[in-house]
């Protein structure tokens, strides 16, 4: 375990060294993970800043609109659709509801794992002096579930009638731009929750055909 006073780390976390010129730090009270040094650091570190380039954008009216799109993301609107299409009692409203659950229950479970898997810190907790505009659901920021669940969604719903592909994809752009707006996620977080989302839809076309 580290002390701050010799090594310039917070007091009760201690440094892996993890090869190639790259050392982790883990902080056990959080159960979260840094990267300090080597490429990967490198990598972060321009996430980081592009992160920040959002706050130039901030303004209410988009602040208003960016927490409107993650509320739309969040698991409770999903199930709300979900049992809605379902409740139509028509053949196609059963369809659209079984992939629609299908979808975001594999897109949820596939980010939470990574999530748990590979702690990496939210914003706020990560950068001093950082606010987020909106309540963090979890600890832990890559990848981003309100990502891969709308873009699962947009996949399973790609081919079907009256537009419901293109406006799933929209409202999924949408969505993941609201995460890393509000300060909810690192960009590379929603990159990755975008990818999740896409296998997750593949594989939900495959179990509702």
């Amino acid at each position: 375990m580290t002390d701050e006073r010799e090594t310039g780390l917070p007091a009760g976390t201690f440094e892996l060294d993890a090869g190639g010129g790259a050392s982790i730090t883990i902080d056990p009270a959080t159960a979260t993970a840094v990267i300090r040094d080597g490429r990967l650091a490198r990598i972060l570190s321009l996430d980081e800043a592009l992160l920040l380039s959002f706050r130039r954008f901030h303004s209410p009216w988009r602040t208003i609109v960016a927490r409107t799109l993650t509320q739309l993301g969040d698991a409770k609107s999903w199930t709300f659709a979900g049992i809605a299409l379902l409740a139509t009692g028509s053949a196609h409203g059963r369809h659209l509801g079984l992939r629609l659950g299908a979808a975001t229950l594999l897109a949820t479970a596939l980010s939470q794992t990574l999530k748990r898997s590979l702690t990496r810190a939210r914003p706020d907790v990560s950068i001093d002096g950082f606010e987020a505009l909106a309540a963090n659901p979890d600890r832990f920021s890559f990848p981003s579930g309100h990502t891969a669940a709308a873009f699962s969604v947009a996949v399973a719903f790609a081919d079907e009638p009256f537009g419901l592909g293109p406006l799933a994809l929209l409202l999924s752009v949408g969505i993941g731009l609201s995460r890393v707006y509000l300060g909810a996620h690192y960009p590379l977080d929603v990159g990755a929750g975008a990818l999740l989302g896409v296998v997750a839809g593949l594989a939900s076309r495959l179990l509702v055909s």
